[in-house]
């Protein structure tokens, strides 16, 4: 079998590698972790080197019953807004920052208090927000000069992975987003913007299509992985938008919904359809954007809750204590900030929150408001996409969260909206491959990829009834977080 495909994850907690055959069925899969760095408040950073040696790791786990010679193509898809300084030589001069890093604040904050408000947004359609990749490489900049100065380019996560294994510095298009100069409405730099920013196109490597073939594995990298030297490599792209594809999103009005450790949206336009809010990113298909809603919580809610509360329960125990609390949890109500927020609200000062606690509420309360203020989460910001025009009719639900029936069901009746499962829940390594499929003439497009990848499981009809009762609580989730804004931000320090 030669037409075998490597999808590669970047994720936050692990790197995940998975070999799909021509039906999309995965061969075999490997995980492998590496560390979240908090030196700082506010701070998040990871080594790209860890990532690097977790590639290694997990894909010559995959290549141990498998010849290296059927894989045809590799695709990487790797978390947001990485900015990692690496000389011309390929090597990482630091740790990057990651999505949840806010040290930019005030970087943010003088470049709207003097450019204004508006200036940024209306060229890249998105907000200055310190999460991004520019605000990052402007701290670097200020903060550590002499790496700025020995910095060749900025790079992505995926395309970190892509440059150990082909020596090819690349930026892929999905990501593009995050650097602030890139003008999401004609495609292309404005080195202007750049040049008043501080900052200059220079600094991030040539553009690629996300399916584009960027150059082929190097011995020294087929060394370390087990591939074979000269098998091709495409750019790949954003995680959440190689989820979506992989959940079988592709065409304009189709909607991912994310319950990975992070949790979220994304709505498949032909249009740049852009809102401060939310987030605005070409899709990995070609002439398809998507506008998204990436929140905090999501399955990582739940792992935090079973670390600290429930450490001898599987998460198929937790979630069974919630099956017969009642839609609501009885008034007990959770604010899923557990690391600030990011869309709509992008607050990094936000605090996770249990509101209703009382004595007759038990562990199953608990759990049931932490499943729900996830969903609520999830329904702020489609309402906020609707805002611009966007419009959801069925959900396609990708991460470990989907494997929940309850709280896939819960995020149903929440938004009153369909949830369609797609039988793999290998999504974002599934898009990856699917682009490196598109990308070495394995398929011939992408709707061919998803016909033949991507089938449905089972849909999670809205039950209207609670529909009607959840929309009483995401009343109450709206009002609890406009409440404690104000003391999120007097009492950060004390955190």
């Amino acid at each position: 079998m030669s037409n075998l495909l490597l999808g590669i994850d970047i994720g936050t907690s692990a790197c995940k590698a998975a070999v799909f055959d021509e039906r999309g069925r995965v061969l075999r899969d490997a995980n492998s972790p590496y560390n979240v760095y908090y030196p700082k408040s506010g701070w998040a950073e990871q080594d790209a080197d860890e990532w690097w040696n977790a590639v290694c790791d997990a894909v010559r786990r995959v290549l141990s019953e498998i010849a290296p010679a059927d894989i045809a193509c590799v695709g990487i898809d790797g978390q947001s807004w990485s900015a990692i300084p690496v000389d011309s030589k390929g090597n990482a001069l630091a740790r990057t920052p990651i999505w949840m890093d806010t040290r930019a604040r005030d970087i943010c904050d003088g470049v709207k208090t003097r450019l204004g408000e508006d200036t940024v947004f209306n060229i890249a359609g998105n907000d200055f927000l310190p999460s991004y990749t520019a605000p990052k490489m402007l701290w670097f900049k200020k903060e550590f000069p002499e790496i700025f100065g020995k910095t060749c380019k900025f790079m992505q996560s995926n395309s970190y992975i892509a440059l150990k294994l082909t020596g090819v510095f690349s930026q892929d298009v999905s990501q593009l987003y995050g650097i602030h100069f890139y003008d999401l409405h004609k495609m292309k730099y404005d080195d202007a913007l750049a040049d008043t920013l501080g900052l200059s196109a220079d600094l991030v490597p040539d553009i690629f299509p996300c399916h584009g073939i960027i150059g082929k594995v190097t011995a020294e990298a087929a060394r370390l992985t087990g591939l074979c030297e000269g098998t091709p490599v495409v750019a790949g792209g954003l995680d959440a938008a190689c989820g979506t594809l992989g959940a079988g999103v592709y065409r304009p009005g189709q909607t991912q919904e994310q319950g990975g450790q992070a949790g979220g949206m994304s709505i498949c336009a032909d249009n740049a359809l852009a809102h401060k809010k939310l987030i605005l990113s070409p899709h990995v298909v070609p002439g398809m954007f998507l506008l998204q809603g990436g929140t905090v919580g999501g399955g990582g809610l739940l792992k935090w809750f079973r670390q600290e509360l429930c450490p001898d329960m599987s998460f198929d125990g937790i979630t069974a204590l919630a099956e017969n609390i009642p839609a609501g949890s009885e008034g007990v109500v959770f604010l899923p900030y557990m690391a600030g927020e990011r869309s709509p609200l992008w607050n990094p000062d936000a605090k996770g929150v249990f509101y209703g606690l009382g004595y007759s509420k038990t562990r199953g309360h608990m759990v049931r408001a932490v499943l729900e203020g996830e969903a609520f989460s999830l329904e702020h910001n489609l309402r906020t996409a609707e805002e611009v025009g966007a419009t959801v009719e069925t959900l396609n639900a990708m991460g470990g969260s989907a494997n929940s029936l309850l709280w896939t069901q819960i995020k149903s009746d929440v938004t009153g909206k369909p949830i369609a499962v797609p039988e793999s829940d290998n999504a974002s390594t599934l898009g990856a491959a699917i682009l490196a499929g598109v990308g070495c003439g394995v398929f011939e497009s992408f709707e061919s990829a998803v016909k033949k990848y991507i089938s449905v499981k089972r849909v999670h009809t809205p039950d209207m009834e609670k529909h009607e009762i959840y929309k009483k609580y995401m009343e109450l989730y709206l009002r609890l977080y406009k409440n404690l804004e104000k003391t999120f931000s007097e009492f950060s320090v004390l955190s």
